[in-house]
């Protein structure tokens, strides 16, 4: 009943797939841009799912980005690319299976084998490091991420917009975790090593912004949460602190690299 609940990709998917002539290059029919590539990724599960991979010449750091339960990447591929830009990273988006243009249905286990997929991709394709990496995960998008997450000792970061304690918890205000919930965020985020940047709508009428506070109090390395005040589920990027406070998460993350990296010169150099 939970997993019924918990995904509703659009219908129609909101872009087509199309292959240039000659090259082989895929194309989306709403990105048209050179920075932009466009991919279809195998999962250990046997769904082929469709990401992009927008690149900044300024980048250090590259998000992977789950989106939420009702958009695929063809309607988020806008704040992609404002994200990409204002934040100078990378990013990489993905559809799960069953959503946009990737193949199979949409379940629990079906979004890990995507993130998975999509990780991979970064480190193969892109040859990306774990630390190089900070996970974003959006609404449904903080199951995977969070699942990924409690399994990678050196990520760099996590951005949890939105999130949910279970799938359960966001039905019922249940006060314990039963075998049949789903993306059980509650039990995996004391895991995550890294520092976790929560953002919520004070308003959210889908997810109550309960379910970031506890995440954010379950966190073993804090930053600075971001409230959004009046902000609902789905309009959190048109408030300007949204952004703001992004950007000033993604510097300290950045500038944290530099410092242990120039530390470990020093170690290796005294």
């Amino acid at each position: 009943m939970a997993a019924k609940l918990a995904f509703f990709p659009p219908d129609p998917p909101s872009y087509g797939m199309a292959e240039e002539e000659g090259t082989g290059r895929l194309r989306m029919t709403v990105v048209e841009k050179e920075n932009v590539d466009v991919l279809k990724l195998k999962t250990k599960r046997g769904t082929e799912i469709v990401a992009v991979y927008v690149k900044n010449p300024e980048a250090k750091l590259t998000l992977l980005y789950s989106h939420g339960n009702a958009a695929d990447i063809g309607q988020m591929y806008d704040l992609f690319s404002e994200l990409s830009l204002h934040l100078r990273v990378n990013l990489l988006g993905y559809d799960y299976s069953g959503y946009g243009q990737s193949t199979g249905k949409p379940t629990e286990d079906n979004t890990y084998a995507d993130i998975e997929a999509a990780y991979k991709c970064l480190q193969d394709t892109y040859g990306l490091k774990e630390e190089d990496i900070i996970l974003y995960g959006q609404s449904v998008g903080s199951g995977p991420t969070l699942d990924l997450a409690s399994r990678l000792s050196r990520l760099r970061a996590v951005v949890l917009h939105s999130p949910i304690l279970s799938g359960l918890r966001v039905m019922y205000p249940v006060k314990r975790t039963y075998w049949f919930d789903i993306y059980k965020n509650v039990d995996k985020i004391p895991l995550v090593q890294c520092p976790v940047l929560v953002i919520h709508g004070t308003a959210d009428d889908v997810v109550d912004c309960s379910h970031g506070k506890q995440l954010w109090e379950l966190c073993k390395d804090k930053y600075e949460p971001l409230w959004v005040k009046g902000g609902n589920h789905c309009d959190l990027e048109l408030y300007p602190e949204y952004m703001k406070h992004l950007k000033k998460f993604i510097l300290a993350v950045e500038k944290s690299v530099h410092l242990s990296a120039s530390c470990m010169d020093h170690m290796d150099n005294p």
